[in-house]
């Protein structure tokens, strides 16, 4: 269906087969109209349930005590969106924020694994599904706790995935939130515009959208800017993940190529060499370029599209290990290059939402 053209009152989205002067299909004309005549629609226009959705006023109740709603979006998929969904919600809660995490992403559901979650189940009480909670002020909710088996593919078309994101809104009990952060899966489609639509009507603070450096990631990225701009939904702004690689020497491995071109472990060699001989080295930070950067990475693709850029977040090896053991990376120093990084962007992030709702409030 095209958005192309509306209906009486210029609420209705119009299918692109249908009559020149079609009344709409939400219309009450719809289909018994003296224009409908002809039309491959009629029948299911005139059949079809009329009025506004009523699922609608059961999420406007449900969203009504949650203050701040995030969406993290990306243009292609394996940028680290999830691994940023989880440490904003770890953060957010550390900051003794009430927090929830839903997550989306209906066929690859990767957000159980990294908040130490998988295994667990969905629990209904008589106020809806409750969520599972990392932390008491920390709660989640995912299909991936809904599969039989964590290998079980999802295998839907597009209004069975509206329906459970339609239910995931209305049915799940979150309580008083002051951040719900939802992971979304990569791109434009179904789900995005779905999202979207159930809650602009609650008051939605706008999107977060994760890149990295490279142009193939970066061209998806304008794309996700421009659906976020059509939609009405404001960019929060954009952080560049895998901004090169950091890690401290001292945690590198050090291989050396044999005759036969395999490699040959050489660290422990490496190690005691540098203490031996350069031992100031070892605390310091290697820094390499993963991708090519010359072209400006997410700085300038912000300047050109007039969006906010939050930040870089390295690629530390450490933070890949806190995300696959569903553990914050702000709990130790392990992950201290990336953390600190992503500490600077919350902290802007919560600056943002906070004038955003002061101005609302203030009617501006």
């Amino acid at each position: 269906m095209e958005n192309g053209r509306r209906g009486e009152g210029g609420d209705y989205e119009i299918p692109e087969n249908a009559n020149e002067h079609c009344p709409g299909p939400q219309s009450e004309s719809a289909g018994k109209s003296d224009d409908c005549e002809g039309c491959p629609n009629q029948q299911v226009c005139a059949t079809a349930p009329k009025g506004p959705d009523p699922d609608l006023v059961a999420i406007i109740e449900r969203m009504a005590t949650v203050k701040h709603k995030i969406l993290v979006l990306s243009g292609k998929g394996g940028v680290g969106k999830s691994t940023f969904s989880a440490q904003l919600a770890f953060a957010l809660a550390a900051m003794d924020f009430q927090v929830g995490l839903l997550d989306i992403d209906i066929c690859g559901p990767s957000i159980p694994k990294m908040l130490g979650l998988e295994g667990q189940e969905i629990h209904q009480s008589n106020l809806g599904w409750s969520p599972v909670y990392v932390e008491s002020n920390l709660g989640v909710m995912s299909i991936g706790f809904m599969l039989p088996h964590p290998d079980e593919a999802v295998i839907w078309r597009g209004p069975r995935k509206n329906g459970i994101i339609k239910q995931f809104l209305k049915d799940v009990y979150w309580g008083e939130l002051d951040f719900l952060v939802v992971d979304a899966p990569p791109g434009t489609s179904d789900e995005h515009i779905s999202i979207v639509q159930f809650l602009q009507a609650t008051g939605i603070d706008g999107a977060i959208i994760v890149t990295t450096p490279q142009q193939v990631s970066l061209i998806d990225v304008r794309k996700e800017v421009s659906f976020c701009k059509k939609v009405g939904l404001q960019v929060l702004g954009v952080v560049e993940n895998m901004s090169g690689l950091s890690q401290i020497v001292s945690n590198f491995k050090f291989t050396r190529a044999t005759e036969t071109g395999d490699q040959r472990d050489v660290t422990e060699w490496a190690i005691k060499y540098l203490r031996e001989n350069a031992p100031e080295l070892l605390d310091l930070v290697a820094y390499s370029e993963v991708f090519d950067s010359s072209s400006g990475g997410a700085v300038k693709m912000c300047s050109e599209m007039g969006v906010p850029f939050l930040g870089k977040v390295p690629l530390d090896p450490q933070l890949c290990k806190a995300a696959e053991e569903g553990r914050s990376c702000f709990d130790d120093k392990k992950c201290g290059l990336s953390a600190s990084a992503l500490r600077r962007i919350i902290d802007k992030l919560v600056v943002v939402a906070n004038e955003r709702a002061s101005s609302l409030d203030n009617g501006v």
